[in-house]
């Protein structure tokens, strides 16, 4: 299994892995529009690949085949003022 790695023109580490190189017929329109214009990052033989960053690859296989695409987005910033703050709050 081959995936081309697209990244977002719009939105920072936001990435999209298709199944072909420049066919994005199974990605939503509304999605297409969010993403902004795709820049290729690389073409991914995933089938040779234990893991990905921080995308789970199992799950990246699974929802090319199931919908045809996966989209990856960063995880939320954790606000460390607000945790430290929470912390201070349970020691007490």
């Amino acid at each position: 299994m081959i995936s081309a790695v697209y990244k977002s023109g719009r939105r920072a580490d936001t990435y999209l892995f298709v199944k072909k190189r420049d066919v994005f017929d199974d990605v939503p329109e509304p999605l297409m529009e969010m993403f902004g214009n795709p820049t290729l990052v690389m073409i991914v033989p995933l089938s040779k690949r234990a893991h990905l960053g921080i995308a789970d690859i199992d799950k990246v296989k699974s929802a090319l085949v199931e919908q045809g695409y996966y989209l990856q987005i960063p995880p939320p910033q954790v606000n460390l003022l607000e945790q430290h703050k929470q912390e201070l709050a349970l020691k007490k």
